[in-house]
């Protein structure tokens, strides 16, 4: 059990820090839905998927505290009615309800904890 500690603390290390590093959204402005493109937040601490009657959907980064719609119609006054979600976790945006690496990061730990039980 003693050897397979480092181990353990690495692998907790690696978990940890891939969630600490800045945040990443999904940015683009299309109607197909199919965003590829991944932009590191500098300043922003959100990303947003906004949608407008046409079908036109824009993803970025963006600061939480402007997330509501009065900010919003400024700072995209060519769209005059909208829909909108900000969330805060890595390619939140996407226009899942989750990101990918959730549940991973969950059977991961579930496993290690089991993994370190009977060791």
């Amino acid at each position: 059990a003693q050897r397979m500690r480092p181990l353990l603390i690495f692998l907790l290390t690696l978990c940890s820090s891939s969630s600490g590093s800045g945040l990443r959204c999904y940015r683009c402005a299309d109607y197909t839905g199919r965003c590829e493109n991944v932009q590191e937040c500098t300043f922003e601490d959100s990303c947003i998927s906004l949608s407008d009657q046409g079908g036109k959907t824009i993803r970025q980064c963006i600061r939480y505290t402007e997330c509501d719609v009065s900010r919003l119609t400024q700072m995209f006054p060519s769209i005059s009615r909208f829909t909108y979600r900000c969330c805060n976790s890595n390619l939140c945006n996407s226009g899942s309800t989750a990101p990918a690496a959730g549940p991973v990061l969950v059977l991961l730990w579930s496993l290690l904890s089991l993994w370190w039980f009977w060791f």
